[in-house]
């Protein structure tokens, strides 16, 4: 197990082969998948097949970025997962940002500090110039997510997703922080420390 970054409370590591079970159990919940499928699950073929060998191609691809499961230090728990990669199409130094997380994980500030430490890793170790996320308008909680990780809302758009999801007819919101918004957050911070 190869561990990419650690937090006060997490370790955002590699994935695994042996890790079907954990993403299965993740993607089962019609919670966690809400605003995702609308609730349905992942079956387990699409994860064996699809997800995990996905998850790990890009440990090879792009050195750097990928999919990390978030085991909860003291515990050991498995959380779910974050991702810090280039969309399909898009700049290697404009990665996408984005989390999936046990409902017991959600409200403790997991997903704000996974994304402040992937967001602060890449800026200062990667040569990232902007992150971005996006999720459905009507997703508050992760909305606050990226607002508490220093993200800035830029728009608003309408997404042509393969199912309709309760929701979607109030569109998607994207988020991003560019490397000067954050290198000025970041020495605002120090400023006030003093």
């Amino acid at each position: 197990m190869r561990v990419f970054l650690e937090t006060k409370r997490l370790q955002l590591r590699q994935f695994t082969p042996d890790d079907v079970d954990l993403l299965v159990e993740l993607d089962g919940d019609p919670r966690v998948m809400r605003y995702i499928t609308g609730g349905a699950p992942t079956s387990r073929s699409e994860i064996e097949s699809e997800v995990l060998p996905a998850f790990l191609g890009y440990y090879r691809k792009f050195p750097g970025y990928g999919f990390w499961a978030a085991i909860e230090k003291t515990s050991n728990e498995f959380l779910g997962w974050f991702h810090y990669r280039p969309a399909p199409g898009d700049p290697l130094d404009q990665p996408e940002l984005g989390y999936r997380l046990r409902c017991a994980a959600w409200g403790k500030g997991y997903a704000t500090e996974g994304c402040r430490a992937l967001i602060a890793k890449g800026f200062a170790e990667f040569e990232v110039q902007r992150v971005v996320a996006s999720t459905m308008a009507v997703n508050a909680a992760s909305r606050r997510v990226m607002e508490r990780s220093g993200m800035r809302l830029v728009r608003s758009f309408v997404a042509d997703w393969p199912v309709s999801i309760p929701g979607d007819e109030h569109g998607d919101v994207e988020y991003a922080i560019t490397r000067s918004q954050w290198e000025l957050a970041s020495n605002s911070g120090r400023d006030q420390a003093i």
